[in-house]
C-alpha cells in the first residue's frame, strides 16, 4: 500500500520555512529545521518531499538527500503513530539495549524496522540519544526514557496501548 502525500508544504508549512529563515545566516543553515517542519506536515519525507526542499531552499537535491540520509530523526519512510527509538551506541549497548530492543519487539511482535499491522508502533534504533549517563535510554516521539528495564518497558508500552 502507497501512502500518498503532498510533495509541496503547505502555505503554513511554507510560511514557517519563510520565518525560520530570519533566524539562519543562509538558507543552507536552515535545512534541518525545514526538514523537521516537513516531517511535521507529512509524518516523513520521501524523495519527493526532499526535492520540495530543495527547491524551497534552492539547495542542490543530493545536499538534502544527504542530510536526511545521515540523520535518523528524518523519517525517509511513514512510521507508527508511536515511533519508539532506542538508542543501541556504545553507552546503551554496555548497559543492556539489546534486551530492551528484545523486550519491545516481543511485547509489540515487530523486529528492528517495522510497523505494527495497526500502524500503531514503529521500532527503530539510533545512534544517540545522548543519555550516555542514563543507558540504556529510548524516545518515544518526543519523549525520552532513560534507565530501562524490562519493567519500566512494559509499564510505558501499556500506557500507550
Amino acid at each position: 500500500m502507497s501512502v500518498a502525500m503532498s510533495v509541496e508544504l503547505s502555505p503554513k508549512g511554507k510560511e514557517r520555512v519563510k520565518e525560520l529563515l530570519t533566524h539562519y545566516p543562509n538558507k543552507q543553515a536552515a535545512l534541518i529545521p525545514a526538514l523537521w517542519i516537513a516531517q511535521e506536515e507529512w509524518g516523513w519525507v520521501s524523495a519527493e518531499g526532499m526535492e520540495s526542499i530543495a527547491k524551497l531552499l534552492e539547495l542542490p537535491v543530493s545536499h538534502v538527500q544527504g542530510v536526511a540520509s545521515f540523520y535518523t530523526m528524518c523519517n525517509k519512510k511513514p512510521v507508527g503513530k508511536y515511533h519508539i527509538q532506542v538508542c543501541w551506541n556504545i553507552s546503551c549497548s554496555l548497559r543492556g539495549a539489546s534486551s530492551i530492543v528484545d523486550c519491545v519487539s516481543k511485547k509489540l511482535g515487530i523486529r528492528m524496522g517495522e510497523t505494527t499491522p495497526d500502524k500503531k508502533f514503529t521500532l527503530s534504533g539510533v545512534e544517540c540519544l545522548a543519555s550516555c549517563g542514563t543507558a540504556p535510554a529510548m524516545q518515544i516521539n518526543d519523549t525520552y526514557y532513560e534507565n530501562l528495564t524490562e519493567e519500566k518497558i512494559h509499564q510505558i508500552l501499556d500506557k500507550l496501548t
